[in-house]
C-alpha cells in the first residue's frame, strides 16, 4: 500500500530539514529532547510558546504515522510508544507554561497597568493565547469585573477573590491536550484479490471466542488502560488473525448471505464498542456523539507570590519553593462546605479559525473521572455574530466548547469531478455548508467552504497537504464531514454492504481522472446490496449538463448501466438498451468511453488514485449521503 511508506518518506524529510529536531519516531532522541528541556527552568513565557510550537510539530507528527499508516500494518508495540511519547510531550509542554507562568508572576509589579496598578499580560500566537491578570492593589473597584481588552475576554470575580493575593489566567490551547488521545481503527477494510476473486476482509483488534480467549491468557487482553497526565492510552492485543468476510466471485449475489454477513459485522462492532466504552452519565458528554471545537481554555486561580520591595536601594523579595499554587474557590473547610458562594463569570472570545454551526454546549474538564461535564456551568449567553460566548462557573474550571459531531451528516449531495487537467475537484454539501476540495497527485487542498453565501475558514484554503492532513485540520476547524467508526448510531445512514461500498470507492478512483460521478437519489432505493450513482465522460473544464449524465448500479461483483434517469418517476433494475452486465466499472465505462477518456485513465498515477480512494473512504458518500 502507498501509504506504508509514510514513515521512510518522513524520516527522509526530517533529515533533510537538519535543524536540530528529534526524529519522533526515535525514542532515544525524543526521550533525550524531552530530558534536556524539562532541565531548563526559569524560563520566560515568550521562549516556552516558542519551543512550544516545536513540541506540537513532534506531536503532530507522531500523529500523523498513527492515522496514516494501515492499521494492519502497525505493530502493538509501536502504537504504544508513540502514544507513550505523545502523552510525555503533551505533559512536558503544559508543565513548563506553569513554570513560566511562576516565573512570570513572581515578577508581576513590573507587569502593572497604569490606571489600576494591577497586572495585565496577554500573549497571542498561532497556537495558543495566554493573558494572566494579577490582584497587586486589591482594590475591590477594580478587581471584581475585569476586561480584557486585546481579546475580548474577561471574568467577573466575587468579591472574597477580588480583595485577595491571587492572579487568574486564562491559557486558551488553540488545539486539545485534554481529551483521550484517539484510538487507532479497530476495523479495517481492505480488498485483496485471491485468484481473480474480490475479497472483502474485515479486521478487528478483538479477542477471539471464548475458548481462544482462556488460552491465550493475559496476551489476550482487549484493553490495558494507562493513566498519564489524566488521559488514558488504549493498548490493543497483537492480533494473530482476524475475522474474514469473502463474497466470492459467482453469477449471483445472494441477499440473504450478504445481510447475514453484514449482521455479523455489526455485532462484532457493537461488541467493540460496549468493551472499550464507558457508560455514559448524566451530564457527561458522550464523545462519540460530541466533540470539543476551538481548543481548551485553562481558567485558573493562582496564589500570588511575594513580590520584589525597594528597600533603602536594594531590592528584596521572599522566595518560596512551593512551585505555582492555585488559589482554592470554594475554600475548602468542612465549616464551609454546605456553604453556597458566589459563581465566577467569564466571558470568551471564540477563534475566528473555528465554525460553529449551532450554539456551542460549555463543558469542564472532570479531572478524577476523566471526562468532560456539563454541569457547573450556568446561565449561559451566546453572542454568536460577535462571537462571544458568557457564562457562569461555581469553582474555576478547565473548559471547552462541545458541538454535536454529525451537524453536516448526511450529506445532502455529492459530487467528484476532474477539472480537464490532471486535477479534480471534490464537492459536498451539507445542511449548513457546501465544501470543495481539489486532488491532484498525492496531495489535496480545501478549495473552498461556503456557509450563507460566504467563504469560511481561509486560513486553510489554497494549501496543498495530505489527505490525512486535510482531515485532521477540517475536523480541528470544526467542519466534520468524515465519520467515524460510531456515526452510524448518530445519523441516518444508506447502510451498504461493505463489499459494494468499498469496491466501488476503488472503481471510481480508478477512472475518476476521465469521469465525473455524483449523487443520485435512487441510491436510497436500490437496497443494501448495491450502490447507484451518477457518471459522465468529462475531459473539459465546463460544468456538467444534466442530459448528460447516466445512471450506474453496482454491486462489488457486478455493474450495469440503469434504463431508468434521475428524473424517472420510479425505480427499476431494468439495463439500459444495448448494454450488458460488467464484472467492474471500469470494463463497464470502456463500452461507451471515447479513447482519450481511456487513455487519460491508464495514465492516471497511482498517487491520485490512492488520493481519491482515500478521501471517499474518509467522506463514505455512498451511505452518508
Amino acid at each position: 500500500m502507498l501509504r506504508s511508506q509514510s514513515e521512510p518518506r518522513l524520516k527522509w524529510e526530517h533529515y533533510m530539514q537538519c535543524d536540530g529536531s528529534p526524529d519522533p519516531a526515535v525514542p532515544q532522541e525524543i526521550n533525550t529532547f524531552m530530558s534536556l528541556w524539562q532541565e531548563n527552568k526559569n524560563e520566560d513565557i515568550e521562549f516556552v510558546i516558542k519551543k512550544g510550537n516545536q513540541v506540537l510539530n513532534l506531536i503532530e507528527k507522531l500523529n500523523f504515522l498513527l492515522l496514516d499508516t494501515p492499521p494492519n500494518e502497525l505493530m502493538e508495540e509501536v502504537i504504544v510508544q508513540y502514544q507513550e511519547s505523545i502523552l510525555e510531550l503533551q505533559s512536558l509542554l503544559h508543565q513548563k507554561y506553569n513554570e513560566a507562568t511562576e516565573h512570570l508572576l513572581k515578577k508581576a509589579s513590573t507587569f502593572a497597568d497604569s490606571d489600576s496598578g494591577n497586572m495585565d499580560v496577554v500573549i497571542k500566537d498561532k497556537n495558543i493565547t495566554f493573558c494572566i491578570w494579577g490582584n497587586l492593589k486589591k482594590n475591590a473597584r477594580y478587581s471584581t469585573k475585569v476586561t480584557l481588552f486585546q481579546i475580548k475576554n474577561g471574568f467577573d470575580l466575587p468579591k472574597t477573590v477580588a480583595t485577595s493575593d491571587v492572579a487568574v489566567r486564562i491559557l486558551h490551547t488553540h488545539y486539545d491536550h485534554i481529551s483521550p488521545l484517539q484510538r487507532i481503527p479497530k476495523q479495517h477494510l481492505k480488498m485483496q484479490a485471491l485468484e481473480s476473486k474480490p475479497e472483502l476482509t474485515v479486521l478487528y483488534d478483538m479477542k477471539e471466542e471464548k475458548e481462544e480467549e482462556q488460552k491465550s491468557g493475559e496476551d489476550s487482553d482487549l484493553v490495558i488502560e494507562k493513566e498519564s497526565d489524566g488521559r488514558k492510552v488504549r493498548k490493543m492485543p497483537k492480533v494473530q488473525h482476524g475475522h474474514t468476510i469473502s463474497f466470492k466471485d459467482s453469477t449471483k449475489v445472494d441477499p440473504g448471505e450478504n445481510e447475514k454477513l453484514e449482521e455479523e459485522s455489526d455485532k462484532k462492532s457493537e461488541n467493540v464498542s460496549t468493551i472499550s466504552g464507558e457508560i455514559i452519565g448524566e451530564n457527561v458528554v458522550d464523545l462519540h456523539q460530541f466533540t470539543p471545537v476551538g481548543g481548551v481554555y485553562f481558567i485558573d486561580a493562582l496564589k500570588l507570590p511575594p513580590q520584589a520591595k525597594q528597600i533603602r536601594g536594594w531590592t528584596m523579595v521572599e522566595l518560596l519553593d512551593v512551585g505555582l499554587e492555585t488559589y482554592p474557590y470554594p475554600p475548602e473547610s468542612e465549616e464551609t462546605e454546605d456553604a453556597t458562594y458566589p459563581h465566577i463569570g467569564v466571558t470568551l472570545r471564540l477563534l475566528d479559525s473555528v465554525i460553529f454551526f449551532e450554539e456551542p454546549m460549555v463543558a469542564r474538564w472532570d479531572s478524577a473521572g476523566k471526562q468532560w461535564r456539563t454541569d457547573g456551568i450556568s446561565d449561559i449567553k451566546y453572542k454568536m455574530k460577535e462571537k462571544q460566548i458568557s457564562f457562569e462557573m461555581d469553582a474555576f474550571y478547565t473548559i471547552t466548547l462541545i458541538q454535536d459531531a454529525h451537524l453536516n451528516m448526511p450529506y445532502q449531495s455529492w459530487e467528484l469531478r476532474p477539472n480537464g487537467t490532471d486535477e479534480l475537484l471534490f464537492t459536498i454539501v451539507t445542511a449548513f455548508a457546501e465544501v470543495q476540495m481539489q486532488i491532484k497527485d498525492n496531495q489535496c487542498m480545501l478549495s473552498s467552504v461556503i456557509m450563507d453565501g460566504s467563504e469560511q475558514l481561509s486560513h486553510l484554503t489554497g494549501k496543498w497537504t495530505s489527505p490525512i492532513d486535510l482531515t485532521v485540520a477540517l475536523k480541528k476547524a470544526g467542519v466534520n464531514i468524515f465519520p467515524s467508526d460510531y456515526s452510524y448510531k448518530y445519523v441516518c445512514v444508506n447502510k451498504k454492504t461493505l463489499l459494494a461500498e468499498v469496491t466501488s470507492y476503488q472503481q471510481m478512483a480508478l477512472v475518476a481522472s476521465a469521469f465525473a460521478f455524483s449523487w443520485s437519489k435512487w441510491n436510497l432505493a436500490s437496497g443494501q446490496d448495491q450502490v447507484v450513482f451518477k457518471v459522465s465522460e468529462h475531459l473539459k473544464t465546463d460544468a456538467i449538463k444534466d442530459e448528460d449524465w447516466s445512471l450506474y448500479m453496482f454491486n462489488g461483483q457486478r455493474a450495469q448501466r440503469l434504463k431508468i434517469s434521475e428524473t424517472s418517476e420510479a425505480f427499476s433494475e431494468d439495463l439500459a438498451e444495448n448494454t450488458e452486465f460488467h464484472s467492474t466499472l471500469y470494463h463497464l465505462l470502456k463500452d461507451f468511453a471515447s479513447e482519450g477518456a481511456i487513455e487519460k485513465v491508464k495514465k492516471a498515477s497511482c498517487l491520485l488514485i490512492d488520493a481519491i480512494y482515500q478521501l471517499l473512504i474518509a467522506t463514505r458518500v455512498l451511505t452518508y449521503s
